[in-house]
């Protein structure tokens, strides 16, 4: 095996996530034994010379409820304290600002 397939692992499923300037990434891939993971990438085009600049973080599957517990207890403590003004992204890419309050739920179940 190349030093090449060693790196990168069989992607089982993406999905691709447009978020105005940044695009993120999730991705399932497989280990050589089978085993699922998640990558989670980042990528921004840099405005000096348009290069697009990625960062990825690694998720475990046995990590996944605890990583879920801390995303969730974060963006609700932001909702909490903050206004949070989500942008809404049409094929024109046109943002529209939608407001929502804190009292909106927010969902994130295994």
């Amino acid at each position: 095996m190349g030093e090449y397939e060693n790196r990168e692992r069989e992607e089982v499923f993406s999905k691709k996530v447009r978020a105005g300037k940044r695009t993120y990434f999730f991705d399932v891939k497989a280990t050589r034994s089978n085993d699922y993971y998640v990558t989670i990438t980042e990528s921004k085009k840099r405005l000096e010379d348009g290069v697009f600049i990625k960062h990825k973080i690694f998720l475990y599957k046995e990590d996944f409820e605890k990583f879920a517990e801390g995303l969730k207890d974060t963006i609700e403590y932001i909702k909490a304290n903050q206004e949070v003004v989500e942008k809404r992204y049409e094929y024109s890419e046109s943002p529209v600002e939608v407001a929502k309050t804190a009292d909106e739920d927010f969902s994130f179940e295994i």
